[in-house]
């Protein structure tokens, strides 16, 4: 491990919040923006390639959930492990911990064939199910580029769920730098693919499968290679008791991806039915248009929560320690700073959304579509983000509640915002205002959240000891803290 964990990370309670927030967030917020490169890429390239547009944008929104379940397979493994192989080795039970690695391996694999072979089988109407039937040619497209993802599970999952055993070994910026290469390779080979072989959506899915690869063959040489966790034959034997631990420490990951999954089906199936009765979208070559526009929106929102959860998750070591080292003060303040720091994120993405819409149209190939594209866009982008500020520090109070020992209400208020809120107003509200009301299901989710999400913010103030001011804070956050409290 580090050396500042043999010295029993003291300097987590001394040291400045500022400097700690910088320190812990950073890596974060890197390893997830490079994660959410794969489908942001592909989407990229392909909505700028003349042959597929809008079409191939559609697809890419369809497919996207699905890789969402897999990865939350994956998450729910591989956290898991890691959460148990911390407990163990913090009481010196190196055994169990091999154990977990090794029984987490083999879950991983076995978990992933199934899921390829399940999504080979029944690729059809698992498409069907997300919304792939807008029209003939993206759901032609869909097919293609969902075959080709099917194939590469196997990979993407090993590659997803061995990351975090990796940092649990003691090599944050490995397991970093092995998501990297594998979406540095997908940048450089999407456009070779589908540009100059023109193989379409098959090329913009084998360039991620191939990126996918080349991180699962890192993560493998590492778990060959690793410094504190190496596991023995027998530790690939699965044992019951070892497989619960983990699947229930990694319960709540699944259940924060999987919430997700059910509310983009949702608003998929919604664009699908209320954008057939539309007077334009009702039209068969303008059918896949809302259906790729708010796949586009999804992926500039993407990249903002993956800032925002890199920045919440760096904190969750810095509010344990001092948590359980008694300092409340250092974790209000941290606490704040967080809060703060969320908002800024949220301000910074609301100003570009409303006022600079055209300019993420145009990256994603607006340039090449009709003028309801862009109309319509513009539109989605300045309603379905509207309200990103409170998205952006309702993320922040999830994370931070788990950070605090508060699993119960962390997990409830993220199953609200995502099942209850997310999918109960993208039923509700187009019945009442056809598309529009889809739109408007994300910025009124996020503000019913809010409110809880309030209630639970002014409660942990008081809990750590002092009135909230979140105001002031804000405007004037509070001078680090450099000295033991």
């Amino acid at each position: 491990m580090e050396t500042n964990e043999t010295n029993g990370n003291q300097f987590l309670g001394t040291e400045s919040i500022a400097g700690l927030m910088r320190r812990y967030a950073v890596p974060c917020i890197i390893s997830l923006l490079v994660g959410a490169l794969y489908n942001i890429v592909d989407q990229i390239f392909i909505a700028n390639a003349d042959y597929l547009g809008s079409y191939g944008n559609a697809a890419n929104t369809v497919v996207f959930p699905l890789t969402v379940i897999a990865l939350a397979a994956a998450v729910m493994i591989g956290d898991g492990c890691c959460a148990y192989v911390s407990l163990c080795l913090g009481r010196k039970d190196a055994s169990s911990a091999k154990k977990s690695v090794g029984n987490s391996v083999v879950m991983t694999i076995a978990g992933s064939i199934v899921l390829c072979i399940l999504y080979l089988v029944f690729a059809e109407p698992i498409i069907t199910v997300f919304g792939g039937t807008v029209n003939a040619q993206t759901f032609a497209c869909s097919k293609e580029y969902f075959f080709y993802i099917s194939l590469g599970i196997p990979f993407y999952m090993f590659g997803q769920a061995m990351n975090p055993i990796i940092r649990a070994d003691g090599a944050p910026k490995f397991a970093m730098a092995s998501t990297l290469a594998g979406a540095l390779i997908n940048i450089v080979l999407d456009p070779i693919f589908i540009f100059v072989f023109r193989w379409g959506m098959m090329g913009a899915a084998v360039a991620t499968v191939i990126g996918q690869i080349v991180t699962a063959a890192l993560a493998l040489w590492y778990l060959c290679n690793m410094k504190l966790l190496r596991p023995n034959k027998q530790d690939f034997y699965m044992e019951g008791a070892v497989v619960k631990k983990t699947l229930t420490l990694g319960i709540t990951s699944f259940l924060s991806q999987i919430s997700l999954v059910a509310a983009m089906a949702a608003i998929n199936n919604m664009i699908r039915k209320y954008g057939a009765l539309d007077s334009v979208f009702g039209q068969e070559q303008y059918a896949q248009v809302p259906m790729a526009v708010v796949g586009i929106v999804m992926k500039f929102f993407q990249v903002v929560i993956s800032i925002v959860v890199g920045m919440a998750a760096g904190c969750i070591p810095i509010a344990g320690y001092n948590m359980g080292a008694g300092l409340p003060k250092r974790v209000r303040e941290l606490f704040s700073r967080l809060l703060a720091a969320e908002a800024l994120v949220g301000c910074a993405a609301f100003v570009i959304a409303e006022l600079f819409p055209n300019v993420l149209i145009r990256i994603f190939g607006g340039a090449n579509e009709s003028i309801y594209y862009t109309e319509f866009a513009q539109k989605a982008f300045r309603i379905y983000l509207c309200m990103i500020i409170f998205a952006c520090v309702n993320k922040a109070c999830f994370i931070f509640l788990q950070a605090m020992g508060k699993a119960a209400a962390s997990t409830m208020l993220s199953m609200v915002r995502e099942i209850v809120f997310g999918v109960g107003f993208a039923l509700l509200l187009p019945l009442f205002w056809g598309l529009d009301g889809v739109l408007y299901s994300m910025p009124v989710s996020d503000l019913f959240t809010f409110a809880i999400a309030a209630v639970l913010i002014v409660r942990t103030y008081r809990e750590l000891g002092e009135p909230i001011a979140l105001i002031s804070n804000f405007k004037n956050p509070p001078k680090p803290i450099d000295k033991w409290e």
